[in-house]
């Protein structure tokens, strides 16, 4: 079955930085595009960031740009998401999600808490 596991969040201060991962399996990884999104208290879940299988294209939600990065090793099902320069409006639940056979699946989220 198709799995995604996410990890690496915490309480981190203003300008500070973390490391999302998500490990897949129970998928050919390297077929497929890869998700982030968080949800903050009150709010709908939104999209952070994406990249392609091939690594060719990445997309941003304007509230991370320049400072969150994706990037993926398929030789280790696994997809990062680089976050830099936090800020408190960063606090959410990060989940991983790809899309496979026209389901989608989701990891179970981590949570990072920006706060001083």
């Amino acid at each position: 079955q198709v799995q995604l596991v996410e990890s690496g969040g915490g309480l981190v201060q203003p300008g500070g930085s973390l490391r999302l991962s998500c490990v897949g399996s129970g998928f050919t990884f390297s077929d497929y595009a890869m998700t982030w999104s968080r949800q903050a208290p009150g709010r709908e879940r939104e999209f952070v960031a994406r990249i392609t299988s091939t690594t060719g294209i990445t997309d941003y939600a304007d509230s991370v740009k320049g400072r969150f990065t994706i990037s993926r090793s398929n030789a280790k099902n696994s997809v990062y998401l680089q976050m830099n320069r936090l800020k408190p409006e960063d606090t959410a639940v990060y989940y991983c999600k790809t899309q496979v056979r026209r389901n989608t699946y989701w990891g179970q989220g981590t949570q990072v808490t920006v706060s001083s």
